[in-house]
C-alpha cells in the first residue's frame, strides 16, 4: 500500500518519504492520498482511495498513534470495511496485499482536488462525529456515500465503486450474505403499527436501533434500550423471562436490577434470533417495540436494510403516551375542532407523517 500524503501529514507524522517508490507498480486500489486537517482544536487525518475516492477519517492521534500509523490505517479500513458489512475474507484479501506500507508525496493535481473534497466534507460531518474514537467509522461512510463526479458529467457513490473494486480484486461477492427479516410491531392497544424490515444478520443493537428510529419516523430525541428474554421452565410452565438488557448509555448502569446490563455496542442480532426483543423507545411515553424474527435469507445481495412492508403511522415524539396519542389522533379527525389547527402543525414538528415505504428505503440506503 502507498500513502501519498501532503506536507502537512508529513510534519504531523514526523516521518519522510521514502526513497524509490514506483508509483506505476502499484495498483490504484492500494493507493491513498491523506491529508491532516485540523477543525478548531479537533485534529483529523483523511485518507482518499485513488482509484474510487472511498474516504477513511481518523481523529486524535497520539504521539503513540502516529509511531504506529501502518497499523492504524489499516485496522481502521478493516473496522470501516466490517461496519458496511463486506465480507471477512474479502477483507483480509484486500489488507495481505497492503503487507507493505510505502509514504510517498502527492504528485497528481486532480487525485489532491479529489482529497481537499473530502476534507470539506469532515466539516459538514459534525453530527457523525465520534469524539472516543480514532476510526471515525459514521463519517467515513457518510463521506464515501456522498455522490461525486469525475469531471465527465457522470456521477458516482464511492462506497459502490468500492465494492464493485473489491469484488473484482477478490474474485468473490463483497457482502455478508444472510440476512433476517423482522417484523416489528408497536404495542398499542387500539392501533396496529408495525414494519417488515430486511436487515443484515450481522447488524449490531446500536445500528438496529438507528433502523427502527428510521422506520417509524421516529426524531431520536429520547434514550432507548433492548430487552432480551429467554424461555424458561417454572411452577407455571414455560415462561419468556428477560435475560439481558442492552443499553445506549453509561449513565443507565445507575439503575441496574437483577437482569444483567450491557453497553448494546458490539452485540449483534444474529446472536439473539431465538430470543424474544423489545425495543423501548423513550422511557416517558414508554413506545415498546416488539420485534419478531420472521425468516432468514441466506443470498441477500446487498448492505443495508430494506422495508418491505408496514402499515399505520407512530405517534409524534412527546404526545403523552398512548393516552396522549388517542387525544392527538381524536383532534385530528375532526378539523372544526378549536385545537385542530395548532394540533396539526405540532405534530408535523414532531415527526408525525403518513407512513411511506418508499421514504423509508431511500433513508434506510443510507445506513
Amino acid at each position: 500500500m502507498i500513502i501519498q500524503c501532503t506536507k502537512k501529514l508529513f510534519d504531523e507524522l514526523k516521518i519522510k518519504p521514502d526513497h524509490e517508490v514506483d508509483e506505476k507498480e502499484i495498483n490504484p486500489l492500494l493507493a491513498w492520498h491523506a491529508n491532516f486537517l485540523k477543525i478548531g482544536k479537533q485534529k483529523f487525518i483523511v485518507l482518499v482511495n485513488d482509484k474510487n475516492r472511498y474516504a477513511i477519517v481518523l481523529f486524535g492521534l497520539k504521539a503513540k498513534d502516529k509511531k504506529n500509523f501502518d497499523t492504524i490505517v489499516k485496522e481502521a479500513i478493516r473496522e470501516v470495511f466490517q461496519a458496511e458489512s463486506i465480507k471477512d475474507e474479502v477483507i483480509e484479501d484486500y489488507l495481505q496485499a497492503t503487507s507493505a506500507m510505502v509514504y510517498d508525496k502527492t504528485k497528481d493535481r486532480k487525485l489532491v482536488a479529489r482529497l481537499n473534497k473530502a476534507c470539506e466534507a469532515v466539516y459538514f460531518a459534525e453530527d457523525l462525529w465520534d469524539p472516543s474514537s480514532i476510526v471515525q467509522v459514521e463519517m467515513s461512510k457518510w463521506i464515501s456515500s456522498m455522490l461525486v463526479g469525475d469531471g465527465k458529467k457522470d456521477y458516482f457513490s464511492p462506497n459502490e465503486q468500492m465494492y464493485k473494486d473489491l469484488e473484482e480484486f477478490s474474485g468473490q461477492p463483497v457482502f455478508n450474505t444472510e440476512a433476517l427479516v423482522l417484523k416489528v410491531t408497536l404495542d398499542l392497544s387500539q392501533h396496529s403499527v408495525w414494519r417488515r424490515i430486511t436487515v443484515p444478520a450481522g447488524i449490531t443493537f446500536s445500528k438496529l436501533h438507528d433502523v427502527l428510529q428510521t422506520a417509524f419516523s421516529w426524531q431520536n430525541s429520547h434514550i432507548h434500550d433492548f430487552e432480551i428474554f429467554e424461555k424458561r421452565k417454572g411452577s407455571s410452565g414455560w415462561q419468556e423471562k428477560p435475560s439481558l438488557n442492552l443499553v445506549c448509555h453509561e449513565e443507565t448502569f445507575s439503575y441496574q436490577g437483577e437482569v444483567p446490563m450491557k453497553m448494546e455496542d458490539g452485540y449483534k442480532l444474529k446472536d439473539f434470533t431465538g430470543s424474544k426483543i423489545v425495543y423501548n423507545y423513550d422511557f416517558g411515553d414508554d413506545w415498546k417495540h416488539i420485534i419478531e424474527v420472521e425468516d432468514v435469507i441466506n443470498d441477500y445481495t446487498v448492505n443495508f436494510p430494506i422495508c418491505t412492508d408496514g402499515e399505520g403511522n407512530a405517534p409524534p415524539e412527546d404526545v403523552g403516551g398512548e393516552m396522549g396519542f388517542e387525544t392527538f389522533l381524536s383532534i385530528l379527525e375532526n378539523p372544526k375542532h378549536p385545537d385542530y389547527r395548532q394540533t396539526k402543525e405540532w405534530g408535523e414538528m414532531q415527526g408525525y407523517v403518513e407512513f411511506d415505504k418508499d421514504e423509508v428505503n431511500w433513508q434506510l440506503r443510507k445506513f
